[in-house]
């Protein structure tokens, strides 16, 4: 049996509870199974990785729209702060949730098992809006879930396991599907960045060794914890050690690498919307984010406040926002989700109380990753 799997899993939920699961013998099997026949190694589970459990938010969920747009051409835009609702990964509430402009939860995707998914921290829609790529790093797992029917159709990694042999992975960070129905993820432990095949679960691409930890894509990588791609397939790899964005062709050819300026810990490099500069987060204390041209290494735009109600506080996503050209950050240890003002700088929206973890509606516990729902008209569903 192979040690990554393609499972179903639903939830039922009721106002104010927690999900039931529906979990059949099948799945459970699998999982035993696939942990027996593990060469790797198994991970002691701590209080503080299970988080809040298995938690809801207890709100009630407007229909789900059809999908109607796309990157390209995204639906109808809500306009300033936020021009379109954001899914986010709640980590230590091990939940997925949509927040719509108005800030009501729109959509919902509780754990259904803690022993297969907990502590997704990064997520990320498909090309067609149908589906989401999850990363889980400290469950040394992926999966994919299929939006409408809040199902995980597919996982690779061994839950709780750590290693490097086939089916195995070490701390994966980021989470994409091509567009071409390929799994991206940066096993940043392992020191490298994988492109698996849902289909067959077999690796289809490999760039960096593990063992061998140093700057020289695509032979080594040094802990590489960002994998984006870009529209033209090209992909974008964000390395922890030395702040270094390396641009590599899908055969792994590098077009550029840089240095990121001002930047300590590098978490996720995005390109801008118009495709001409590269924004990231600095994953620290106090937390930053820069915009600099690939070009010439010079800033562009450049967010850092010291203290205060402001700062950040370990940051690990920031994108440029499509129409406003404002800043979306995932401000983790602040337990928030913000957008920034370009022009001025000032927090002008802000889902989560700074410093506050829960999991009712308003509060988030750790949020980790952020996409963008372009796809979904969620506007006359959610508006009142």
């Amino acid at each position: 049996m192979q040690t990554s799997q393609r499972v179903t899993l639903t939830t039922s939920r009721t106002r104010g509870s927690a999900p039931s699961i529906v979990l059949g013998a099948l799945l459970s099997a699998l999982i035993s199974a696939a942990i027996a026949q593990s060469s790797g190694v198994p991970v002691q589970v701590s209080a503080a990785m299970r988080g809040a459990g298995q938690v809801s938010s207890g709100a009630v969920l407007p229909p789900i729209p059809p999908i109607t747009g796309n990157r390209a051409k995204p639906v109808a835009s809500w306009g300033k702060p936020l021009p379109y609702p954001i899914v986010i990964a709640d980590r230590r509430n091990n939940r997925l949730i949509e927040i719509a402009p108005d800030k009501r939860i729109v959509w919902e995707f509780p754990s259904p098992s803690l022993k297969l998914y907990r502590g997704n921290e990064d997520v990320n829609f498909s090309a067609d809006g149908s589906q989401l790529a999850v990363s889980e790093e400290d469950n040394f797992d992926v999966h994919i879930v299929d939006y409408a029917q809040r199902q995980i159709t597919w996982t690779y990694g061994v839950p709780d396991t750590r290693g490097k042999g086939a089916g195995l992975l070490n701390y994966p960070d980021d989470a994409h599907l091509l567009a071409d129905g390929k799994f991206l993820t940066a096993d940043i432990r392992n020191c490298r960045v994988l492109i698996i095949d849902p289909q067959t679960h077999a690796i289809t691409t490999q760039w960096g060794t593990p063992g061998r930890c140093a700057h020289n894509p695509p032979k080594e990588l040094a802990y590489p914890n960002g994998a984006t791609p870009l529209d033209n397939g090209d992909i974008l790899v964000s390395e922890i050690t030395g702040a270094r964005i390396t641009r590599m062709t899908r055969g792994g050819q590098v077009v550029w690498s840089v240095q990121a300026p001002h930047i300590r810990y590098p978490s996720d490099a995005f390109p801008t919307p118009n495709g001409q500069h590269i924004i990231v987060a600095d994953f620290s204390k106090p937390g930053r984010v820069v915009i600099f041209d690939p070009a010439n290494g010079k800033i562009v735009w450049e967010y850092f406040v010291s203290s205060g109600e402001a700062s950040l506080d370990h940051c690990s996503i920031a994108r440029e926002l499509p129409l406003t050209g404002d800043i979306l950050v995932v401000d983790d240890l602040n337990d928030r989700v913000i957008v920034i003002d370009r022009a001025t700088k000032k927090i002008i929206w802000q889902y989560g109380r700074k410093g506050e973890k829960g999991f009712k509606p308003g509060l988030l516990n750790y949020p980790d990753g952020v996409d963008i729902d372009v796809f979904r008209d969620w506007k006359p569903k959610a508006s009142p």
